[in-house]
C-alpha cells in the first residue's frame, strides 16, 4: 500500500478516510475503525503499544513466565489424557524447562517425558504408547506396587505438602527403594491440609542447604549413574531448595480516584476570572498557564472561548485585540482547534439577538475577531464563509471582510478571497444573488476592489463607444487594469464580450427589432471593418495564449446563446477569426473536444458549426501530410 506508483491513490483514500473520521453523523464505532486505520498508516504499520502488551498469549508462554517470575511451574495436561499428536511435533512445541531456572525443582521435573534414557524392557518410552498405558492399569509394573490413578505430571501438581506429611514419605520410600521419589504415590490429603504456601524446607536459605544437583533418573542401574555429591541419604525426601529466595510479595500501589472535572458552572467562572485578570494585568503567559491548569474538558472548550469574546464585547478595542491573541496563543499551544473557534463563533452569533440589547454593534465586533482568526491562519475563508451562505447572519461576512482588509491591506485580501473560491453571490440573501446587485452592494460596503473585472465590464463598454480607437482602447486598459490580470480568461471574456456588444450595436442601431433575420450585405461588410478594427487589441491579448483563445471562442458562444443565436452568426465570426488569424487552428479544435458546462448553448453552437470544424481538421490533416512529404 506504499509503493511509490500508488502513493498519490493512497493519499486521496486516506484524505477520505480522514473527512469521514470527523464526521460527527457517523457512528462512534465506524469513525474509531476508521482512525485506527489511519493512524496505522502513520505509524508505519505498527500497533499500538498497547496493543502488543496486552494481546493474547499461548498456554506456554504462560508457563515460561509462571517459571521465571514465581518459581511455580505450571504442569501441562496429564499424560495419559494426552494424545500422540500434542506431545511433540512441529505444530506444538515442547516446554523446555532450564534447570537453572528451576533450581531444586530440576530433581522432581527434570526427566520429562520425551527425554529418552535408553532401551529395553521397563525403561520409560519417549511418547505415549499402549505399553505404558497397560502399565499404568496394571496394579503390577515390573513387580513393583503402582499408583492407581495419579501420574507423575499428577506428582508435579502438588510440588509443595506440610511437614507432618514428611514421616509418611519416609516410610513409604523405605517400602520400595528401588522406586524414583517421584513415581511414589503420596497420601491423599484432607481439604484442611492443603496449604498454597511452600513448604518450610523450600524457603531455606541457599547459605544454609547445599544446593541440590539435577536429580539422575533413577531407572538406570547404579553403576551406570555417576557419582553423587551433596545428596540427601536414601530414605529421607529431597529438600526442595531454590537457588535464590522467592521474590517478595508486591502489594498494589493504593488506586487513585480521578477527581471529576469541574462542573460548567465553576468552569465559567474561572474562565471570566482568568479573562479578566488577563484584561488587567496583560500578562499572556500567566493567562495561558491558568488555562491549562483548568483541565477542561474538551467538550467545554467552545464554551470557553465564546465565554471569552462575550467577556470583551464591551471592552475597548484594544481589549478586544488583546483577547483575540490569547485565543491565538492558546490554539498554538495546542490547547484550542479552529473548529473550536468556529463553534464558539458561531454560539455567540446565535445569542446576538439578546447582547445587540445591551451591545448594538455586536457583529461588527464579531467581525473584528473574525478578521484576526482569518489573519491568524486560526480558520480559513472557506471555513468562515459555508456557515453564513444564502445571507445568513447578513452582512455580518461583508463586515469580516471589511474588518479583514483594515487590519491588513486590500491586495492581500483579494488574492485570499480568490484563492478560497468563495462564490459571493451565494453570500448574499437569495432575492439579491445576481451579479449587478452584487457590484452594487459591494460599492456601497467599499468591496468591489475585490471584483475587478465586473467593474471593468462596464467601464470598457463606456471607453469603447467613447473612442472605439484600438490604441486609446489598449491605453485605457493599461492604465486600469492590473497587468497581472491580462492572462486570465476573466478578463479575455470581458474584453471579447464588450467588442461583440458594440459591433451588434452598431449594426442594428436603427433595426433592433429585426435581429433574427438575416443580415443585410451592407451589415456584414460593417461587421467585418469593425473586426479588423480590433483585431490589434484581440491579437495583443491573445496571441500565443491557446487557453485564451478557447475562452474568447466561449464568450462569442455565450453572446450568441443570449441572441438565440441569429442565423449564420457564429460561423460568420469563426470564419473571421480564422482568416484574420486572431485565433488558431488548435484552439478550434480544442473548443470542439471541451466539454466543460460552465457556458451554456454549446450544443446548438456545434450544430452551427461542426461541419466547418470538420473541414478545418481535414485540412489541418492534409497541410500536415503536404509538409512531411
Amino acid at each position: 500500500m506504499n509503493l511509490s506508483f500508488i502513493s498519490s491513490l493512497m493519499d486521496q483514500y486516506f484524505g477520505r478516510m480522514k473527512s469521514l473520521m470527523n464526521n460527527k453523523d457517523l457512528p462512534a464505532r465506524i469513525r474509531f475503525l476508521v482512525q485506527d486505520s489511519v493512524e496505522l498508516r502513520e505509524n508505519n504499520w505498527v500497533a499500538r503499544k498497547a496493543f502488543i502488551d496486552n494481546g493474547p498469549k499461548t498456554i506456554n508462554q504462560i508457563r515460561q513466565e509462571a517459571v521465571k517470575d514465581l518459581g511455580v511451574f505450571i504442569p501441562p495436561m496429564a499424560q495419559g489424557m494426552r494424545t500422540d499428536f500434542f506431545l511433540e511435533g512441529p505444530f506444538m512445541p515442547r516446554l523446555k524447562l532450564d534447570r537453572e531456572t528451576l533450581g531444586g525443582l530440576a530433581d522432581m521435573f527434570g526427566q520429562m517425558p520425551g527425554s529418552g534414557i535408553g532401551t529395553g524392557p521397563g525403561v520409560i518410552q519417549d511418547r505415549y504408547s499402549p505399553t505404558m498405558g497397560r502399565h499404568r492399569t496394571n496394579p503390577l509394573f515390573n513387580g513393583h506396587t503402582a499408583p492407581a490413578t495419579q501420574s507423575q505430571f499428577e506428582m508435579g501438581g502438588k510440588p509443595f505438602i506440610k511437614s507432618n506429611q514428611v514421616t509418611v514419605n519416609q516410610q513409604q520410600q523405605a517400602q520400595s527403594k528401588d522406586m524414583a521419589p517421584r513415581f511414589i504415590k503420596k497420601g491423599s490429603l484432607n481439604a484442611d491440609e492443603i496449604s498454597l504456601r511452600p513448604a518450610q524446607s523450600f524457603l531455606l536459605n541457599t547459605n544454609q542447604v547445599p544446593k541440590l544437583q539435577p536429580q539422575i533418573p533413577t531407572m538406570i542401574p547404579p553403576s551406570a549413574q555417576p557419582p553423587r555429591t551433596q545428596t540427601p541419604p536414601l530414605g529421607q525426601p529431597p529438600l526442595l531448595g531454590l537457588k535464590t529466595n522467592p521474590p517478595p510479595i508486591q502489594e498494589k500501589p493504593p488506586k487513585t480516584t480521578k477527581k471529576p472535572p469541574p462542573a460548567k458552572e465553576e468552569l465559567l467562572k474561572m474562565t471570566e476570572t482568568i479573562v479578566t485578570d488577563y484584561l488587567n494585568s496583560k500578562n499572556i503567559d500567566e493567562a495561558v498557564n491558568s488555562v491549562r491548569e483548568m483541565k477542561a474538558p474538551k467538550y467545554f472548550l467552545p464554551e470557553m472561548l465564546s465565554k471569552i469574546v462575550i467577556c470583551s464585547l464591551d471592552c475597548p478595542d484594544e481589549d478586544k485585540e488583546h483577547a483575540s491573541t490569547l485565543i491565538h496563543t492558546l490554539r498554538t499551544e495546542g490547547l484550542v482547534t479552529g473548529e473550536s473557534f468556529m463553534r464558539a463563533f458561531l454560539s455567540v452569533l446565535d445569542q446576538c439577538p439578546k447582547i445587540e440589547v445591551d451591545i448594538p454593534l455586536v457583529k461588527s465586533y464579531l467581525a473584528q475577531f473574525a478578521a484576526r482568526a482569518i489573519i491568524a491562519e486560526l480558520v480559513s475563508m472557506d471555513e468562515l464563509a459555508h456557515p453564513l451562505e444564502n445571507g445568513t447572519h447578513f452582512p455580518l461576512f461583508l463586515l469580516c471582510l471589511q474588518q479583514t482588509a483594515k487590519l491588513k491591506d486590500r491586495e492581500w485580501l483579494t488574492d485570499l478571497f480568490q484563492q478560497s473560491k468563495v462564490n459571493m453571490q451565494k453570500m448574499l440573501p437569495e432575492i439579491d444573488q445576481n451579479k449587478d446587485r452584487m457590484l452594487e452592494i459591494l460599492e456601497g460596503k467599499g468591496l468591489s476592489f475585490l471584483f475587478p473585472l465586473m467593474k471593468l465590464e462596464k467601464e470598457l463598454l463606456k471607453q469603447i463607444k467613447a473612442d472605439p480607437s484600438p490604441q486609446c482602447i489598449y491605453k485605457w486598459i493599461k492604465d486600469n487594469i492590473s497587468p497581472k490580470l491580462h492572462t486570465e480568461k476573466g478578463f479575455v471574456n470581458i474584453l471579447m464580450t464588450s467588442f461583440l456588444q458594440y459591433i451588434a450595436q452598431e449594426i442594428n442601431a436603427s433595426e433592433e427589432e429585426d435581429q433574427l433575420s438575416a443580415p443585410t450585405k451592407e451589415q456584414l461588410d460593417q461587421e467585418k471593418q469593425l473586426l479588423l478594427v480590433f483585431k490589434p487589441v484581440m491579437q495583443k491579448f491573445l496571441h500565443d495564449h491557446q487557453d485564451l483563445q478557447v475562452g474568447a471562442l466561449y464568450a462569442l458562444q455565450v453572446h450568441c446563446n443570449a441572441n438565440t443565436f441569429p442565423k449564420g452568426m457564429l460561423l460568420r465570426y469563426f470564419v473571421h477569426f480564422y482568416d484574420m488569424e486572431i485565433i488558431e487552428e488548435e484552439a478550434f479544435l480544442a473548443w470542439k473536444e471541451d466539454i466543460t458546462q460552465e457556458f451554456p448553448g454549446k450544443g446548438k453552437a456545434l450544430f452551427q458549426v461542426n461541419q466547418w470544424l470538420t473541414w478545418l481538421e481535414t485540412a489541418e490533416e492534409e497541410e500536415s501530410e503536404e509538409e512531411a512529404d
